[in-house]
């Protein structure tokens, strides 16, 4: 393979690539605004511009490349032999010039903004820039503008990296943004009467590479360093996109994109980013409920599962059958100790998956694009993460045939007929919506109902027994996207207090089945979990009666199952926690 040297480091290359993207493959630090690999290469910023030579194809010796001028590395082709050089004093007096001129203007407002603390302008002023400043003319001042349902523009701050106005035109096709005027006076701006208000409008917030667009959801709530960073999956739809869950003190604040090629690229839709609050609605279920005398009353763990055992047998001993349906919004993981719960309180169960909603049609940006274009992404119109992953374990425990879909499910309960063999229920909500009801209400009249939710619903009243679940960001687990890859996310935050993850409960009532005392009886029935952040917070969390759920555990039971041996191997993990050093001296006092 050919080879080329930067920075005195020599490295191999596939040909074609850049000398910027052959540098960022292997942790070499050329600074860079305009580029991003996802968008095409403009060279504009100028601050990644490197001293190059070649060697001469007759003597074979080192020779300056274009006569000694600077190139851009962003938009150079690598060749054979090159030399780069990175540090030289030609290319770090450009480096100095470059960030000169784009803090010329550039208001001093880091301590008031929301980009402080992972704003390449900051980052390449302490590592590039002078320690002060030589312009003494007025600086030029722009307006900060309402561009769109989500996006804020602080015109003083650009740079004109032009990344946001590149995205609108090539990833989203919808050309909201363009660059106006010339010289200091240009601006970008959104044409007139067009907001920016696309389906992936956000994502213009993740490519500004300094404070000049800003979240309107983010605005001022949490300064960056204080939040942790969790990888996750998309839990709303079914495209399986890569996420990280910026979270601090038992608190998500934000949504961003995880960056993964064959996924979603570098991309995720507002729908994604914005659809996650229901994790702290006001509307979470807190506590065990139970039917006492006809009304709906807390109670502690031990009651309810009591509750829920003597239903379920009552029913059985009936001749009556048991009927399970798992909700598309939890894990494999959860799917399988559930499945194997109701095996356990029947064997003959009722198998059924919960509804999938569908919302409009798929969407593939930029409009008009094909699936399989370069720059192509889509927008699912299913919107449940795990619907496919919820049925490939429930027909690994049921048999293929004997999993019904949501409408199957309804008739088997008697739903238009009246007449059912099914005599209890579980049912898994889970949805951020809460929205399960309807003809589910109907379907299981005169029957034993235990719902296992986050949020109230018309079932919560309806249902005997009521535990709260736990959401995507309570928990870890894996889901299986529309393209059949099963990828794994890790547990942000604490799980509200008193509730437990659907996987949790389901282990809870196999040790109660089992006979084993419960905690309750003879310790105290919560302790408080610590996690880090600005200052340590305290979560009050539930005791589980049983081992305690792990995602990880119980996929390495799963993969012990002929049909479920996929999880053992095929399982995309998500990446390690990677150690960031310091770049400020730190002394022990």
């Amino acid at each position: 393979m050919p080879k080329i040297t930067i920075n005195n480091r020599t490295i191999e290359f596939t040909p074609g690539q850049t000398i910027l993207q052959i540098a960022n493959a292997n942790g070499i630090e050329i600074p860079q605004y305009c580029y991003h690999e996802g968008l095409s290469i403009v060279a504009s910023c100028r601050i990644c511009l490197v001293e190059c030579q070649t060697p001469n194809p007759k003597t074979g010796q080192l020779e300056p490349f274009m006569g000694g001028k600077l190139v851009p590395s962003c938009q150079q082709t690598a060749m054979d032999g090159m030399v780069v050089l990175a540090d030289s004093p030609k290319t770090v007096a450009n480096q100095k010039a470059v960030m000169e001129y784009l803090l010329i203007n550039h208001p001093l407002d880091c301590p008031v903004c929301d980009q402080s603390g992972e704003c390449f302008l900051q980052d390449y002023s302490f590592q590039y820039g002078r320690g002060v400043s030589r312009f003494e003319e007025t600086k030029v001042k722009n307006p900060k503008k309402d561009v769109g349902p989500h996006v804020l523009l602080y015109s003083d701050r650009c740079i004109m990296c032009t990344r946001c106005v590149r995205f609108t035109r090539e990833i989203s096709g919808t050309s909201e943004l363009m660059v106006q005027g010339r010289g200091n006076k240009e601006e970008i701006d959104v044409f007139p009467g067009v907001p920016l208000a696309n389906e992936l409008s956000a994502n213009v917030i993740d490519l500004c590479p300094v404070g000049a667009l800003l979240d309107k959801d983010f605005l001022f709530s949490q300064r960056v360093w204080f939040l942790k960073e969790t990888p996750a999956i998309d839990p709303l739809t079914a495209s399986g996109d890569n996420i990280y869950i910026h979270h601090n003190e038992g608190r998500v604040y934000r949504i961003k994109p995880r960056d993964n090629p064959a996924i979603n690229k570098f991309w995720i839709t507002d729908e994604v980013r914005y659809g996650c609050k229901f994790v702290h609605s006001e509307n979470r279920l807190r506590s065990p409920l139970r039917k006492q005398h006809g009304a709906t009353v807390e109670c502690d763990y031990t009651k309810a599962y009591d509750d829920l055992i003597k239903g379920v047998k009552s029913a059985t001993t009936a001749g009556k059958h048991l009927a399970i349906m798992v909700s598309p919004f939890l894990t494999c993981e959860e799917a399988f100790v559930l499945g194997n719960l109701a095996k356990r309180l029947d064997a003959n169960a009722v198998f059924g998956v919960g509804p999938v909603p569908i919302v409009g049609q798929d969407k593939i940006f930029p409009i008009g694009a094909k699936e399989t274009d370069k720059n192509a992404f889509k927008m699912y119109a299913e919107k449940a993460p795990n619907a496919r992953g919820v049925r490939r374990v429930l027909a690994a425990i049921a048999g293929e045939g004997n999993v019904l879909n949501y409408d199957q499910f309804l008739k088997r309960l008697g739903l238009g007929s009246g007449a059912s063999n099914v005599g209890a229920v579980i049912i898994t909500g889970n949805s951020p919506t809460g929205a399960l009801g309807g003809d589910l209400v109907t379907a299981v009249s005169g029957k034993f109902v235990a719902l296992i939710d986050t949020l109230q619903g018309p079932l919560t009243d309806r249902a005997e027994v009521v535990l709260p679940g736990a959401t995507f960001a309570e928990k870890s687990g894996t889901y299986e996207n529309a393209k059949g890859v099963l990828q794994a996310f890790e547990q942000a935050i604490p799980v509200i207090e008193m509730a437990k993850s659907e996987g949790q409960i389901a282990l809870d009532l196999f040790a109660v089945l089992a006979g084993k005392a419960a905690p309750i009886d003879k310790e105290i029935p919560v302790v408080i979990e610590t996690t880090r952040g600005q200052v340590a917070a305290g979560a009050q969390i539930a005791v589980p009666y049983a081992e305690e759920f792990t995602a990880e555990g119980v996929r390495t039971q799963m993969a012990a199952v002929p049909a479920l041996a996929v999880f053992g191997t095929g399982v995309c993990l998500p990446p390690a926690t990677a150690m960031v050093e310091a770049d400020m001296q730190v002394l022990e006092l």
